[in-house]
């Protein structure tokens, strides 16, 4: 018995190799930094645990949320939206071409929410009351516990959608084919379960009309939120497969240049149009709450950098791309688009928040705030090179692949 679990050990988790030459592996630069970052992470999360949220960060009365809302949360659930784009496009509407993006996109919603909910436990104060919000207090009048349960429910419904791999790399085939039947059910209801937190997070901010500047403002919130998502889940499927492609790209077989510069092109069409559709609400919005005058100042100047600068441009970027059918432009509009939204998601936690208050009294991240955040990430990333290098994640499983 002990002969075949260290023979399922070393096929499964070491890669066929022994314990020596797989720590001998390890050892390169990448890996060092991610090491070194996730140390610095961890040693930062020990001492907020036993020293709290007053020593480890710059929060105050007036910044009872500061970076670890907006990044681990705003950023982070927006930046996890692949797989209710993706998931959408295959398994309702049929886009099969986009296959091959589909595993890489659910494994990235689900370690983006995972990590998302585990960097959220070093912002509660009393972290450990979270079941409490599943089980004891049923406050249905509550926004956050909208959030709480949907996050819940989502990271389940990913794990769903994930199963078929895991399975597969188990070997459990049975299994495999039942969670195979249950991912079209699990998309279903994962849309409207993620439509229905990526719009509430930005309900969140609805009741604070006297602290959030006007030009960020809206009773349109939760749209915006939403569709800040849309594109932002296809632009980083684009920026993953780029990324992913060339790390991982002993794992593929028979790939084709030519035909992942097609799909990309694709995917560049939808960024395209939500980004267009974005920014046109957003005009309108303008034009409703009748904030024009708020331009010609500094965050209006600031404003308009983000709604022009990473609304727009991108927009059109994506629709030269595609008409010049140029994947390159249309990879690099990805991380443009990415990093707009990352700013959106910043101006309206941070930035814009207090904007009426004196500079002296604004709130300034720690470094050991935006220290603990790199870790999580740092942490994502091992999970995900972990999971992809053991799986077929990147290319479809030599057993199953008729099956597909």
């Amino acid at each position: 018995m002990a002969e075949n679990t260290n023979s399922w050990f070393r096929e499964k988790i070491l890669l066929g190799k022994s314990n020596r030459d797989y720590i001998i592996g390890l050892a390169t630069p990448g890996n060092f930094i991610l090491a070194t970052i996730i140390v610095y992470g961890v040693i930062v999360m020990i001492y907020r645990l036993f020293f709290g949220l007053g020593p480890a960060t710059n929060l105050t009365d007036n910044y009872p949320w500061g970076f670890w809302i907006g990044f681990d949360i705003l950023v982070g659930i927006a930046l996890a939206a692949p797989g209710l784009t993706l998931g959408t496009a295959v398994h309702l509407f049929g886009m099969k071409q986009y296959h091959h993006f589909v595993r890489p996109a659910i494994l990235s919603s689900l370690l983006g929410y995972v990590f998302a909910v585990f960097a959220l436990l070093f912002d509660l104060g009393r972290y450990y009351r979270i079941p409490y919000l599943l089980v004891w207090s049923w406050g249905f009048s509550s926004v956050l516990f909208l959030i709480g349960w949907h996050f819940t429910l989502y990271i389940n419904i990913c794990l769903i959608e994930w199963s078929p791999a895991l399975f597969e790399w188990l070997n459990l085939r049975k299994l495999r084919e039942f969670f195979q039947k249950m991912a079209i059910w699990a998309t279903i209801f994962g849309v409207i379960i993620a439509g229905g937190h990526q719009s509430a997070l930005g309900g969140l901010y609805l009741i604070a009309p006297a602290k959030l500047h006007p030009l960020w403002y809206s009773m349109f919130l939760p749209v915006f939120f939403l569709l800040s998502a849309i594109f932002a889940g296809i632009s980083m499927v684009i920026v993953e497969s780029a990324i992913t492609h060339g790390v991982f790209k002993g794992q593929l077989k028979n790939f084709s240049q030519a035909d992942f510069d097609r799909r990309t092109i694709g995917l560049g069409t939808g960024a395209a149009a939500s980004l267009f559709i974005y920014f046109i609400l957003k005009i309108f919005d303008l034009a409703h709450s009748a904030t024009w005058a708020y331009l010609n100042t500094f965050y209006g100047f600031w404003y308009l950098v983000e709604v022009i600068g990473f609304v727009l441009v991108p927009a059109m970027l994506f629709v030269s791309g595609v008409r010049n059918r140029n994947a390159k432009l249309i990879r690099l509009t990805g991380f443009l688009t990415v990093f707009g939204v990352i700013l959106n998601r910043l101006n309206v936690a941070i930035f814009a928040y207090n904007w009426q208050i004196p500079a002296s009294m604004k709130y300034y991240p720690k470094w050991t705030e935006i220290s603990l955040s790199i870790g999580v990430v740092a942490m994502l990333i091992v999970a995900y090179k972990f999971i992809v290098n053991r799986m077929a994640i990147m290319h479809d499983h030599p057993d199953y692949e008729s099956e597909h």
